[in-house]
């Protein structure tokens, strides 16, 4: 009986084998066939499925880090280490009553020109924010409130409303996602302030602790400005420009394009 089951243990195995192989050369032959142009065509849409924007946007840069972050409250685990973190599955959860507040002190006055948040219902549900208030200032004795939002079900990425810092004239201000168009910086209002702070004044079905994933602050990026309006075309020399030595010592022909771009250790410093 034991040489049996083990002859019989052994077709079944044989058997599964040899399906297995025969599928795998199917799948061989299926991928020779299809064109070159096929192929790159389902890369490229694989490519597109995982396409992120650029981080940070042009003509920006991050600023939270030269910030301290104190939360009003958190639960063990999920505090500003977790809100901080560039994985949007980690969160800031509360553990007080409301309001929920996140305080952004920074070491230096700073112009924001753009500020970000990270919501997601599905994964949160009653700990989604559905109405915060963002406000600024030199301190906390005179801060004052920008900007109050509303949400139903927010999911990613929310612009915080700038049009009550100042506006733009020749933009539309309901269009949304401005880090996914081109947009000249330089035009947008400017949040100048050593403090910001976020205010969750309440959650979806009325839920009492809330949960944050993110939040980014920007401000101008000015060394890409100078990169921007410096020629990007190498210098020519023709031999009118070549020196010509005379009587009265070296003198030059003709005038050479200066093309001198602002090295890193020039700039203002950032803490970090």
């Amino acid at each position: 009986m034991e040489g049996v089951d083990v002859t019989n243990t052994s077709e079944v195995t044989d058997t599964g084998t040899s399906q297995t192989d025969a599928e795998i050369a199917a799948a061989l032959v299926a991928s020779q066939k299809r064109s070159p142009g096929e192929a790159d065509e389902e890369i490229s849409e694989e490519a597109e499925d995982f396409d992120l924007e650029p981080f940070p946007p042009p003509g920006l840069k991050e600023i939270s880090s030269l910030a301290s972050w104190t939360v009003s409250s958190a639960k063990p685990g999920n505090g500003v280490r977790a809100l901080r973190s560039a994985d949007t599955s980690q969160f800031w959860q509360s553990d007080g009553p409301q309001p929920h507040l996140l305080s952004i002190h920074f070491f230096k006055l700073v112009a924001i020109v753009h500020m970000r948040i990270y919501l997601d219902f599905h994964a949160d549900e009653s700990y989604t924010p559905t109405k915060i208030q963002f406000l600024a200032g030199m301190g906390v004795h005179d801060i004052q409130e920008f900007a109050e939002m509303t949400f139903d079900q927010p999911v990613g990425w929310i612009d915080v409303d700038f049009s009550r810092v100042g506006s733009v004239e020749g933009e539309d201000e309901e269009e949304e996602g401005l880090l996914g168009r081109e947009v000249d910086w330089s035009l947008r209002p400017v949040l100048r302030a050593f403090l910001v702070q976020v205010r969750i004044l309440e959650n979806h079905q009325n839920g009492k602790d809330t949960h944050l994933r993110a939040v980014q602050l920007f401000a101008r990026d000015e060394s890409q400005d100078v990169r921007r309006a410096l020629p990007s075309s190498p210098v020519k020399r023709t031999l009118n420009s070549l020196p010509m030595r005379g009587a009265g010592g070296v003198r030059t022909k003709g005038k050479e394009a200066v093309n001198i771009k602002m090295a890193a250790w020039m700039q203002d410093p950032d803490l970090r």
